[in-house]
């Protein structure tokens, strides 16, 4: 092979620039590719962006860190010191939750603390809590392991050697129960089933719905813990786009690809700017929707890809509060007294419930510079559906009031009186901003047993050299999943590719 050809055969194009994109750059460039990627927006990121405004400081989108190894692997691959460029603490409280009955509960990510915990405010068995937990720790690792960091749409995944002891974990209540049945027949306090229930939204989807086998969820929170990143979530960002960078990767920012072109089942590259860039590697961290509709202009694929319904989406308020709230910390949840209906409401009507339980993170628990002195950084997050044309503009407007109205009352305060800045996405601006279809913030949800198989998987089988990685893919949303996405994707390329890696 000439050294002109090997050149050209170690060309790879990524599209989009969020965790996952970055992710796959990164490995890309570590296995000797020229890796270049093309981002429609202005900066790298996707929804893992940032907001600044009047001294108010907030992370955009996802505001929970879990399973730092996965970062940490990236920077052992790439051969650099992750401490050169990023740093984390742990948390030892991963949530505060408020109830309508008046209840608070601190979930610890210390076992015994939190049995302690759930036994004094809720009556909960320890034994029964313990064992919950112990449950979810052995099937993540059995199971999990697995099928998260493999693709299940290739052979291979299914003759590995640990899947025969994964199938052996594998119960009934876990395929054919829904995750709150399943909860519901362990804990004998509905306030605790609500708990445990509230983790079937980390993928976007509804307990009531999305099988027991979402059980193993809470343990990447309260077993694995739950960790800070310093400067917030956008420091995420940062230390891959300057780990890329260091690794070779160049970035073309307000640069969208228009189309992925292929010839004879085999990707040929993409154009951009009007001009066919050549590669023989394609990697599309866009959304899978966009992706057929737009980039490859299939339209039987973009169909297939609408069969599954969407994840749930988002309304999101930014609030610079002028004061400072000591009974919250970074992570809050304020439950809805009717569970179910707000589920009902947002997957089966379309809509927002007039009691919503609403997600509160504050970053300048952690660090103070994250708002003016003595103030506060509120991030608002409130489930809503994905949009289908709804009037967003007049959901907003209640959903507003309705929340200011929930905080005020469990909190003994005028809430409005003290917000001094605000800011909001709906679901219309996240598709905007991050390319979401429908502004579904996880792709597709995971309300049927089969969902983790219909996910679309990392690859196009009818096109060689075209790989898909994200929250819109196999293994779905959510950080430590994209980063598991890219893991994924580059061991592909790493077999397809053998000959010419050589």
């Amino acid at each position: 092979m000439t050294s002109s050809a090997l050149t050209q055969n170690r060309k790879a194009i990524v599209i989009g620039s969020g965790v996952a994109g970055m992710a796959s750059a990164i490995r890309l460039a570590v296995m000797g590719f020229d890796v270049k990627v093309y981002e429609r927006n202005a900066s790298a990121g996707g929804k893992l962006a940032l907001i600044e405004k009047d001294g108010y400081r907030f992370d955009a989108g996802p505001s929970l860190f879990t399973q730092p190894q996965n970062i940490e692997a990236l920077f052992e691959l790439a051969g650099e010191d992750m401490q050169s460029y990023f740093r984390y603490h742990s948390v030892p409280l991963s949530c505060r939750y408020f109830y309508e009955s008046g209840k608070t509960v601190n979930a610890y990510t210390d076992n015994e603390a939190l049995c302690t915990e759930l036994q004094e405010k809720l009556g909960e068995d320890p034994t029964t809590v313990k064992r919950y937990l112990s449950d979810a720790a052995s099937v993540y690792d059995a199971i999990g392991t697995i099928f998260l960091n493999y693709s299940l749409h290739k052979p291979d995944t299914w003759l590995h050697r640990r899947i025969p002891a994964a199938l052996k974990h594998v119960r009934w209540p876990y395929l054919f129960s829904s995750l709150h049945a399943f909860n519901h027949a362990r804990f004998r306090n509905s306030e605790t089933v609500q708990l445990f229930d509230r983790f079937a939204t980390y993928n976007g989807s509804d307990p009531y719905q999305t099988p027991g086998m979402m059980s193993l969820i809470p343990h990447l929170e309260l077993n694995e813990g739950t960790f800070y990143p310093e400067g917030g979530m956008i420091s995420i960002t940062e230390a891959l786009y300057r780990l890329a960078i260091k690794k070779g990767v160049t970035f073309h920012f307000n640069t969208p690809v228009q189309r992925i072109v292929h010839q004879s089942g085999k990707v040929q590259g993409v154009m951009v700017n009007d001009a066919f860039e050549s590669a023989p590697v394609v990697v599309s961290n866009a959304d899978v929707y966009f992706t057929y509709r737009n980039l490859l202009q299939d339209e039987a694929g973009t169909r297939r890809v609408l069969r599954q319904q969407r994840s749930c989406s988002g309304m999101i308020f930014y609030w610079g509060m002028n004061r400072s709230f000591p009974e919250l910390h970074l992570h809050n949840i304020f439950f809805s007294k009717h569970y179910r209906e707000e589920f009902k409401h947002i997957f089966g009507k379309g809509t927002l419930y007039h009691d919503p339980t609403v997600y509160v993170n504050i970053t300048s628990k952690m660090e103070a510079m994250h708002a003016p002195q003595g103030g506060e950084n509120w991030f608002l997050l409130i489930n809503a559906p994905s949009n289908s044309g709804q009037d967003w503009e007049t959901l907003r407007q209640q959903l507003r009031a309705q929340v200011i109205e929930k905080l005020s009352n469990r909190l003994g305060t005028d809430i409005a009186a003290a917000i001094a800045v605000e800011e909001y996405l709906d679901p219309i601006r996240i598709e905007a901003n991050t390319g979401a279809y429908q502004g579904a913030l996880y792709g597709t949800s995971s309300n049927s047993r089969m969902a983790a198989f219909l996910r679309h998987a990392n690859f196009k089988r009818t096109i060689k050299g075209l790989y898909l990685c994200g929250g819109s893919v196999h293994p779905g949303g959510g950080i430590p999943l994209c980063f598991k996405s890219a893991g994924i994707v580059s061991d592909l390329v790493k077999k397809d590719f053998a000959k010419e890696l050589t």
